[in-house]
């Protein structure tokens, strides 16, 4: 049986057009788990900062790594409240008025503090989540950490339970007189498109096949080097 999602917090529960809002725990993950890219809030000082990063989920965890000297991890690392934010932009919604547009989307909210990832496999496991998450299949293409790369680098894993979704689709909600105005209206849908890859110009030419991870995302093996 799926494991029971909790009710939202105060804190996470959606106050603005509350009827977007949804806390299906399998929901946010599969919104987390079509993205990469996360936005990390807080605040040092009386200063907010929102910060962009990648991250990796595994079950009810959300893992995010960066540089030892980040001042983002390190007062993470602090027990500092963030606030974590991925949003998936599925189209614009043109309506018959300027006040009407909006967006179709989805997106996830996330309070909490961090926890540090300690020793080597534990590191090495996280990020092998996050390296998955970008690229599936690439952590067992390329050389991986050394150890003193892993000592310069801080890997936090956040709890995925003080969480809510908010979503929009469907066309455009019109005033009822505006309906008849020779305005046209609908949604222009948005996907992100993986196009032709790049060689690094320092390539060795005689790898000309591209890696199974890449091929994985495009969906095709040809490839025509520019060389």
């Amino acid at each position: 049986m799926p494991e029971p999602t909790p009710p939202p917090s105060p804190r996470t529960r959606v106050a603005r057009l509350p009827k977007r809002g949804d806390y299906d725990k399998a929901t946010i993950h599969a919104i987390l788990d079509e993205a990469f890219l996360c936005h990390v809030g807080f605040v040092v000082d009386s200063q907010p900062y929102v910060i962009p990063t990648g991250y990796g989920r595994e079950g009810d965890t959300l893992y995010i790594h960066g540089s030892a000297a980040s001042r983002m991890l390190r007062n993470l690392d602090k027990g500092v409240e963030a606030c974590i934010t991925v949003t998936l932009l599925d189209g614009l919604v043109l309506a018959r008025s300027a006040f009407n547009h909006s967006m179709n989307y989805r997106s996830v909210v996330m309070l909490g503090t961090a926890t540090l990832i300690e020793g080597e496999d534990a590191k090495n496991h996280a990020l092998r989540i996050i390296s998955d998450q970008i690229l599936k299949g690439r952590w067992d293409e390329v050389r991986l950490p050394t150890s003193q790369e892993l000592k310069a680098t801080t890997v936090l894993s956040f709890p995925i339970d003080e969480a809510s979704a908010k979503i929009r689709t469907g066309p455009p909600h019109d005033d009822e007189e505006d309906y008849a105005l020779g305005v046209w209206a609908g949604v222009l849908p948005f996907r992100t498109v993986v196009e032709t890859p790049v060689p690094d110009p320092e390539l060795k030419a005689e790898i000309e096949d591209l890696p199974g991870s890449v091929v994985r995302v495009l969906g095709r093996k040809l490839w025509v080097s520019p060389r």
